[in-house]
């Protein structure tokens, strides 16, 4: 799935897909974005760090997520000699995979809309108008 900097210049669709439990949100955009993180370094720590945001609201993004779902999304180890760490479990791994399948369905499913729509953009400097960057 791509992130918000691996986005090219110009206009793109980029839809936004929102699970909530209630009036509580317990998966998102920035919560996939966090467990990717979490994936790639291994600590909930370095994956706020990374992301700018604190470490209390990764770990209580961790919490409502593990206690959201039938099973936990992040498994963490304490801290020590082994430093601890956090990964994702067998279903977090899925979620992220499920959430990346399900954007680009919403993209292919909007993909005549989102064409007829950005021809009514104004061209972005440097590049063709009508949104030929695709989405």
């Amino acid at each position: 799935m791509q992130t918000p900097r691996e986005y090219t210049a110009g206009y793109s669709l980029q839809p936004r897909l929102r699970v909530f439990g209630g009036r509580q949100l317990v998966l998102g955009w920035g919560k996939i974005l966090l467990l990717e993180q979490i994936r790639d370094t291994g600590s909930i720590a370095e994956a706020a760090q990374r992301m700018g945001i604190s470490y209390n609201h990764a770990w209580t993004s961790v919490r409502t997520m593990n206690s959201s779902f039938q099973q936990p999304l992040v498994a963490t180890a304490r801290g020590g000699r082994s430093k601890g760490g956090a990964t994702l479990t067998p279903t977090g791994e899925e979620v992220v995979d499920l959430y990346g399948e399900m954007i680009a369905e919403s993209q292919k499913a909007t993909l005549k809309s989102w064409a007829k729509l950005s021809k009514l953009l104004r061209p972005v400097e440097g590049l063709p108008s009508g949104g030929e960057d695709g989405c």
